[in-house]
């Protein structure tokens, strides 16, 4: 919340930023551009020495044009500069080519996001990811992934795997501190997170509990592990599903900010029913609030616009503060918060209050 408190911009660089909110998806769109022909590539390659458009067109087959005006854009976007006729990178440039938060960001916003966020205003309005009919006639992401472009599969779960693997290693000491030998995880998604517990520890037994599309992904990446495997088809989302008992932990990894205030107080009700007393729930999210960078908190605040045009029109990457509010409802107390998990991880140890 640091970040946001207080209004500290001149009018003169208000005016400049305002502009390039206008520009924001000129910007984007030239960017990828300079990536893709491969124009910022040949520049880095150049060294020190820097290239002119002529050299440029040379190695790259893009027109005389085409490298000139995509070359003045990344003047004005900060990507270049330029020096006696020739570009030279900046370490923006460097950065947007090379650093993989960026890359997953990029490519999640080009392919998963885009074209559905011209809806932004209608799923405001009806309260449904009114952009997801860009990719066909579902009622959410979650039950469309198996069934999206290869395209756009992989850079949803790039997206979704960047933010969470880092995650996963750091959280099992924390997981494992009271040895649980029966763990259930819903929204396992394709399995990775079981497959790191059952390699951590090998009495434990894994359930993963989550759509058909999900688990037949997981199954195919957990032949190894079957024998300490169970696979739980459901629909989370319907009231009426209950979550098994007899399990010492279930964990809910970057899964609840999936839903809506509403739905995330069913589930971890029915969660907090399926516990004893000597039970543990485990939930990993980022949070906005409680990152240590702006950087991070900007991204996460703009995944939330995913959830409202792309993803089912109703969740968000959560405040950390509402969020405890909400599991405070479910008749569970937050007993442990680790932060710094990962990239921009909370992990929350939850038990009956």
């Amino acid at each position: 919340m640091q970040f946001y408190t207080e209004d500290k911009i001149k009018a003169i660089d208000a005016i400049g930023k305002a502009n390039w909110i206008a520009f924001a998806p000129v910007v984007f769109q030239a960017s990828r551009s300079l990536k893709k022909l491969g124009i910022l590539n040949v520049i880095e390659e150049s060294g020190n020495k820097g290239l002119s458009i002529e050299e440029i067109e040379a190695q790259t087959q893009v027109s005389h044009y085409g490298v000139r005006v995509l070359c003045e854009a990344g003047l004005a976007i900060g990507l270049l500069y330029m020096q006696d006729e020739k570009y030279y990178l900046t370490k923006t440039a460097y950065f947007f080519m090379h650093d993989n938060l960026t890359v997953a960001n990029t490519d999640f916003t080009n392919d998963v996001c885009y074209n559905g966020l011209f809806h932004l205003e209608e799923s405001i309005k009806t309260g449904k990811p009114e952009g997801l009919k860009t990719f066909g006639a579902w009622k959410t992401v979650y039950e469309a992934l198996s069934l999206l472009p290869d395209q756009v599969q992989d850079s949803w779960f790039k997206f979704d795997h960047y933010y969470s693997d880092i995650s996963f290693a750091e959280s099992l000491p924390v997981v494992f501190e009271d040895n649980p030998k029966r763990l259930l995880d819903i929204g396992g998604n394709t399995g990775k997170f079981a497959k790191q517990c059952l390699s951590y520890n090998p009495d434990v037994h894994v359930s993963i509990m989550d759509l058909p599309g999900q688990l037949e992904m997981a199954k195919q990446n957990l032949q190894e592990y079957h024998s300490r495997m169970t696979f739980v088809e459901a629909n989370i989302l319907n009231k009426n599903q209950e979550v098994s008992q007899g399990y010492d932990a279930i964990w809910l990894s970057q899964f609840l900010d999936c839903f809506s205030d509403d739905e995330i107080v069913s589930i971890l009700s029915r969660c907090c029913q399926a516990m004893d007393n000597n039970g543990s729930i485990y939930i990993l999210e980022p949070f906005w609030d409680r990152q240590r960078f702006e950087t991070s908190s900007f991204c996460l605040i703009m995944t939330s616009l995913y959830f409202t045009s792309i993803a089912n029109g109703n969740s968000q990457m959560y405040r950390s503060d509402i969020f405890i509010s909400l599991i405070e409802k479910t008749g569970l107390k937050v007993e442990k918060i680790v932060d710094g998990i990962g990239v921009s991880h909370t992990l929350l140890k939850c038990r009956k209050s």
